[in-house]
């Protein structure tokens, strides 16, 4: 079942609040691996909760 590009945001964002089930993790993979839009997505959303976290610890 393949997932569109909104519903991979989606799991991209909910992976910052709660682990993803195997078969949603899985999906993403998949997407994530052919979707080079939906890959930069997830990068910068990973590196916004790291800078986050850093101005929280007052780095």
């Amino acid at each position: 079942m393949k997932l569109s590009c909104r519903q991979a945001s989606r799991l991209i964002s909910a992976s910052q609040d709660r682990p993803l089930s195997q078969w949603e993790y899985l999906r993403l993979r998949v997407h994530l691996f052919m979707c080079g839009n939906c890959r930069n997505f997830s990068q910068q959303l990973k590196l916004l909760g790291e800078a986050a976290r850093r101005a929280g610890r007052g780095e």
